[in-house]
């Protein structure tokens, strides 16, 4: 974006001196700073009192150095830590305040914040796992040990749009740019945005908005199904593709009709998508996941009670096999899929 990401302007502060403040403006009691690429020039703009700072050397080997980094940094008698993303600036420390009061009274290893059941950051991680992300190789973060901590797992409902909001790319900054309070835009939108065929057209739920998700959607339409995207933050007039939009993680507001789903959110709301398509009583449901992801999505279902009897059902990997590559072709393989398990259906 032609300059360190964090030293981005965002309505006259950084991006950085913006997450900082929410963070110091909450509870916690210590807060270390990871510097990465560009780490002289982004100090010199650091408050200088109230932070560690530290510097991984390392980070062209990816956010597991940063996270061993920060972590050893810590003091010995913190016993628990938030991993607070750089270009998430909104995240409300009133949001903050509310995870570590759980954190307190319950105890979970991990801790994730949900808004309107969309799965969000920051992530508060127990010191009893820290030695296991010391470990972390590669460009992954902390996502990676929570397959193996499933029972220990805890999500928490916030009324923070901020948990969701990060900057990408010069159109998030711009259109960020365009509000003092951005998210709230969020949190006053209906539920269900949109109407679509109520008659007898089978449902096609989509949940992602990636190039894959919209080609699908756009193939659903031809054949005749109504169209549901499911996302927090996008709103109809920007999804062509689609006839309406769930902004809430809850597929009861969808009403009764005959359902198909595919989860192609990427890992981000893999775990309560499939869980809300297996409630919600969805003829076919897929997800877009590797074998090892879609098995890591199944063991916490089973921990949350989910019967493996309907877990089994669910397609992992999606599609039929047509060799499929691009977004389109991909698209054009699930919607096969789905055609085939209507008409068994039917038949």
């Amino acid at each position: 974006m032609g300059t360190p990401k964090q030293l981005l302007r965002l309505g006259g502060k950084t991006l950085l001196e913006r997450t900082l403040a929410n963070v110091r403006g909450s509870g916690v009691d210590e807060v270390v700073v990871v510097l990465g690429a560009a780490a002289v020039e982004i100090q010199r703009q650091l408050p200088s009192d109230g932070l560690r700072v530290v510097v991984n050397t390392d980070f062209q080997q990816g956010m597991g150095a940063s996270l061993r980094k920060g972590l050893a940094a810590l003091s010995v008698s913190m016993e628990a830590a938030f991993i607070v993303l750089a270009d998430q600036p909104f995240v409300r420390s009133s949001t903050m305040d509310q995870m570590i009061a759980y954190w307190e009274r319950n105890r979970p290893q991990i801790l994730i914040p949900l808004y309107r059941g969309f799965r969000g950051n920051p992530v508060l991680l127990d010191r009893s796992v820290f030695p296991e992300l010391a470990n972390l190789n590669g460009d992954i973060g902390c996502r990676a040990i929570f397959g193996s901590h499933t029972e220990s797992i805890r999500r928490l409902g916030v009324n923070d749009a901020g948990i969701l909001l990060d900057i990408d790319n010069a159109e998030d900054l711009e259109r960020f740019n365009s509000s003092d309070d951005f998210p709230a835009r969020f949190e006053h939108r209906l539920e269900l945005e949109g109407q679509g065929d109520t008659g007898a057209q089978p449902e096609l739920v989509v949940v992602g908005r990636d190039a894959m998700a919209r080609a699908l959607a756009k193939l659903a339409r031809v054949i005749g199904y109504t169209v549901t995207i499911v996302d927090p933050l996008l709103s109809l007039d920007e999804l062509p593709e689609g006839d309406r939009v769930l902004h809430v993680l809850d597929f009861s507001r969808l009403g009764e009709r005959e359902r198909y789903v595919v989860v192609a959110s990427r890992g981000q709301f893999d775990e309560e998508a499939v869980e809300q398509a297996i409630l919600a009583g969805a003829v076919y449901v897929g997800l877009v996941a590797n074998r090892r992801r879609a098995e890591e999505v199944f063991q916490s279902l089973k921990v949350r009670g989910l019967p493996e009897e309907k877990l089994a059902a669910v397609r992992a990997p999606v599609g039929l096999d047509i060799g499929a590559e691009e977004p389109a072709e991909l698209a054009l393989s699930i919607m096969a899929e789905i055609v085939a398990a209507r008409r068994a259906k039917t038949r």
